[in-house]
């Protein structure tokens, strides 16, 4: 798993099957606490991320817990792939959310935006 879509993660928020992943919210706190997935973890890496500075993430790898999947989200998602494939490295089962907070906003609101993004997704 290396990317999922936001109807997808939606599907598995909740699951009484226990299959509900980690999400791991890179963006950084102030635009966390101004809108988040409900139960994700603020692990605000973000901008070090985008400097290519990945040791931020590495030195916070004790707060991801590698007993579950992990779905990490950032603003649109690019960043968030570096994010995964770093915690893929380091033996996580991760993955980015597709569109990151942009698609997951798109999708609870059914914007036309997000369907257009969904049919691009399904080609892919």
């Amino acid at each position: 798993m290396s990317s999922i879509r936001p109807k997808e993660l939606d599907d598995r928020l909740g699951s009484p099957s226990g299959d509900e992943p980690f999400l791991l919210d890179i963006r950084p706190e102030s635009a966390f606490e101004s809108g988040a997935i409900d139960g994700s973890h603020n692990v605000p890496v973000y901008n070090d991320l985008r400097r290519g500075d990945e040791s931020a993430l590495r030195d916070r790898l004790g707060d991801v817990p590698t007993d579950r999947d992990v779905v990490v989200v950032c603003k649109m998602g690019f960043v968030a792939k570096n994010a995964t494939s770093i915690l893929r490295e380091e033996g996580y089962d991760a993955a980015t959310l597709l569109g990151g907070m942009s698609g997951w906003t798109g999708y609870q609101n059914g914007s036309l935006g997000y369907k257009l993004r969904s049919l691009v997704w399904r080609f892919r």
